[in-house]
């Protein structure tokens, strides 16, 4: 396909609120229908903070439909396998070569630093003529006759036929339409991405994605910028959060998350950025993300949790669904006629709400998995040791082309409980229980 060129001038058709990734990429898919766009950013520049992204073959399939996939690859890396671990024994969970994923969904998975794929998009948005604003605070929304109204912190307004909401986990957005709160996980995360000469001696896979699944914490691991770089992710449930604490997730926290894990975990955590650390939050799922012409997208309408690494995937894939809604409209009404963004906005909404529901609370019971101590932990590792890898069931619902109408959405995975493991009992491997409900279910995932 080849990109209409948007205007320049006037009134845009969208005003998106938000320039991280979702709000960048909505942009760019948008614009390449032939809508002039306007994106708000709040930070003096458009950036992005952050370390390392997996990207699954859902979102790598396409950033190829926009031409952006060589680019992403020559900035990232395509690893050779997903190996999970106990993070105590560091026995090997489960291994999956990902160029038989590859083989099987058509694209492949890869890794890119946050910031790399922020500017992938940021320069496609340029390209296409896309109206960047920065220093732009939005604090309210209303909808009026012909769209919807922005109202900016210095009492200016905008207005334009849709206002796209992808201003992140707070949403003021979110707020005002919704009003519900986010909900704390008590789990934080350390980042750290480094050289890679710094850690070649601590035992990693350079060239795989490594997940160390432990009681109350995880450990993550794979390489970046062409294996010039490796990213390291530390997450772990807080006492200071269980207590009700304000200050919680600190460094003190962090070395006693890992007090004795295995030994290349331990010797990761000390390579961990201490001035920075993220509390992990989410919100419940809702069923209305569109109010009017005010349209909920990215964190704003789905913050996950990290667990299964479909964050930034599912913002861009809402934006290519209501891109993709806009252009079968206007394919199917006469030449110049105005978008039918009600009925774009309604298809959009129709499927992707589902999809993301399902995204959000597995990640939630994903991270119940990966964390279980005691007996629970050793039935999960007897479930996941005896998972043909070669077996999709707990990836083609996710990985696969993404729906545009409900109908197209896969059926989910059947749950394997955990009480149907067959264990050998080593009193020295089982701690105390954890807690956890022992009818949790295996999910499949993997974090970032």
């Amino acid at each position: 396909m080849t990109p209409a060129t948007p205007p320049t001038e006037g009134r845009p058709d969208v005003i998106i609120v938000g320039g991280g990734i979702g709000g960048l990429s909505t942009a760019f898919a948008l614009a390449r229908e032939g809508l002039r766009i306007r994106v708000l950013e709040r930070a003096p520049e458009f950036g992005e903070v952050g370390a390392g992204l997996q990207i699954a073959p859902n979102c790598t399939r396409i950033l190829d439909e926009y031409g952006l996939l060589d680019e992403a690859k020559e900035l990232g890396v395509v690893p050779e396998n997903m190996v999970m671990r106990d993070a105590l024994d560091s026995r090997e969970l489960i291994r999956l070569d990902l160029g038989d994923l590859e083989r099987r969904y058509g694209f492949p998975y890869m890794v890119i630093h946050r910031s790399d794929l922020h500017a992938i998009f940021l320069r496609a948005c340029r390209k296409a003529g896309v109206d960047l604003v920065t220093d732009q605070t939005v604090v309210d929304y209303e909808n009026t006759d012909g769209g919807a109204r922005i109202t900016l912190a210095d009492g200016r307004t905008e207005e334009a036929p849709l206002v796209i909401a992808a201003d992140g986990l707070r949403s003021v957005a979110r707020q005002k339409l919704v009003g519900d709160d986010v909900v704390s996980s008590d789990y934080v995360a350390y980042r750290a991405a480094v050289p890679i000469d710094a850690v070649r001696d601590n035992g990693i896979a350079e060239k795989d994605v490594t997940v160390y699944v432990g009681p109350r914490c995880h450990f993550v691991q794979y390489a970046l910028r062409g294996g010039d770089m490796f990213n390291q992710v530390a997450v772990f449930q807080s006492p200071k959060a269980l207590a009700g604490q304000e200050d919680w997730g600190t460094p003190d926290e962090l070395d006693a998350a890992f007090e004795g894990t295995c030994e290349t975990v331990g010797k990761g955590i000390p390579l961990m950025w201490r001035d920075r650390w993220w509390q992990m939050m989410d919100r419940d799922p809702i069923d209305t993300w569109i109010h009017g012409r005010i349209a909920l997208l990215g964190d704003a309408a789905h913050p996950p949790l990290q667990y299964m690494a479909q964050g930034a995937i599912m913002a861009i894939e809402d934006g290519w669904v209501l891109s993709r809604h806009v252009a079968r409209l206007r394919a199917g009404a006469a030449a110049g006629s105005a978008v039918d963004w009600d009925a774009a906005l309604a298809a959009y909404e129709a499927v992707r709400v589902e999809h993301c529901r399902r995204i959000l609370t597995t990640a939630r019971a994903w991270g119940e998995l990966w964390h279980l101590d005691g007996t629970e932990r050793l039935q999960r590792n007897a479930i996941m040791r005896g998972i043909d890898p070669a077996e999709y069931a707990f990836t083609d619902w996710v990985y696969g082309p993404t729906a545009l109408f409900p109908d197209e959405e896969p059926p989910m995975f059947r749950p394997v409980p955990l009480a149907s493991a067959r264990i050998e009992e080593d009193a020295a491997a089982v701690s105390d229980a954890s807690g956890v409900d022992t009818g949790a279910a295996l999910a499949g995932g993997t974090a970032r």
